[in-house]
């Protein structure tokens, strides 16, 4: 049996972040990943956005800290790890009739000590973003994007600078949350793994290996469609309607060569879907028609025909409306569950607080 302080379930984001904190605090450990490579899953298939902390309410207390601290420590890490990434800012707007969402976004990001947003009219909107139609917008400086797959490397380089293993094509079959004892497959073998401290950071698969601790852990899939738009990118900011239930809204994106795409919707899958079911990432172009409709609310010269299926990510949900994340403890078991946006931006402040409940010194 092989055995380690602390091993990570899953290396996404999350759990390379998490690797990485415990490694920098002194423990030996492994992150192991069922994919052929790292960061493959629920962080390759996402906005890319670094996020600056405007959507969190009092009842989201874990969102809302570890966006706002996240943020500062992606954007630190990125500049000092030469990831690339641009702060272009965001405009999160309403049309007539519909500004009292604004003021309740304003007040989110005051009580989440997010300071640098701007109210602007409409001809302000007109100024900065001629082909945005608004009666009404909020300016966020502080969000941007950043190569998600870039930032996965430099993680993976950090682990294994610091001593940890992040063992790839090794899937966790079962978990002793009692033992720390862990079953994996590797190719056609099995081995056990044993751990003083194990954090199930699973991403899509985590209710699954929760549930097999003990754990009431929901199970919801929601599927997000992405249509790249042909051409030019109309605006230099990222544009955001006001959120819908379960997501954003069907917003404007930008990535770090200046091609816009718009998303996502929000597709609840069946009840019992699996996480590794044929065809979950594929798009369909029939799609496409909603988002014409909710792109055109704030972009209407958007042209018939511009929209081009791009790609497609899927949500662990906990719940049909908006939930907090949850970190909950079974015997030596850490999960980390409902972990989807804003967990790119807060992932290295969610390790921080992971850590330090794990206990590993």
């Amino acid at each position: 049996m092989q055995r380690f302080d602390a091993v990570v379930i899953g290396a996404g984001c999350i759990g390379l972040a998490l690797t990485r904190e415990l490694a920098k605090r002194g423990a030996q450990v492994a992150c192991l990943e069922q994919a052929s490579r790292w960061g493959e899953g629920i962080t390759s298939r996402n906005s890319e956005v670094i996020h600056a902390g405007l959507y969190y309410g009092d009842g989201l207390p874990r969102k809302r800290r570890a966006c706002v601290r996240g943020r500062e420590l992606l954007y630190a890490y990125c500049a000092e790890r030469q990831v690339p990434h641009a702060r272009l800012g965001k405009l999160v707007v309403a049309q007539a009739g519909n500004e009292a969402g604004l003021d309740l976004i304003a007040r989110q990001a005051t009580a989440a000590f997010v300071l640098d947003l701007r109210r602007l009219d409409a001809p302000e909107v007109a100024a900065l973003e001629p082909n945005v139609r608004a009666s009404a917008a909020l300016l966020s400086p502080s969000t941007g994007v950043v190569d998600s797959a870039a930032f996965c490397d430099a993680l993976r380089d950090d682990c294994v600078e610091l001593g940890a293993v992040v063992a790839t094509g090794h899937r966790v079959e079962g978990v002793d949350a009692a033992a720390g004892v862990l079953r994996v497959k590797v190719d056609d073998e099995r081995i056990d793994v044993e751990a003083r401290a194990v954090a199930n950071c699973a991403g899509l698969f985590a209710p699954r290996i929760a549930q097999e601790t003990g754990l009431d852990a929901p199970s919801l899939l929601a599927r997000g469609s992405y249509f790249s738009l042909k051409g030019d990118a109309p605006f230099s900011r990222l544009v955001y309607p006001l959120p819908e239930p379960g997501g954003l809204g069907v917003h404007a994106t930008l990535d770090l060569s200046g091609r816009c795409r718009f998303g996502p919707d929000v597709e609840w899958l069946p009840e019992g879907t699996s996480p590794d079911a044929p065809g979950l990432y594929e798009v369909d172009p029939a799609r496409a028609e909603p988002f014409y409709a909710a792109v055109r609310t704030y972009y209407p010269a958007l042209a018939d025909g511009a929209l081009a299926p791009d790609y497609a990510g899927v949500r662990p949900k906990l719940s049909r409306e908006t939930a907090d994340f949850q970190v909950v403890r079974r015997g030596r078991v850490l999960h980390l569950l409902g972990v989807e946006s804003p967990g790119l931006t807060a992932c290295l402040a969610l390790a921080e607080e992971a850590a330090a409940e794990m206990l590993v010194v």
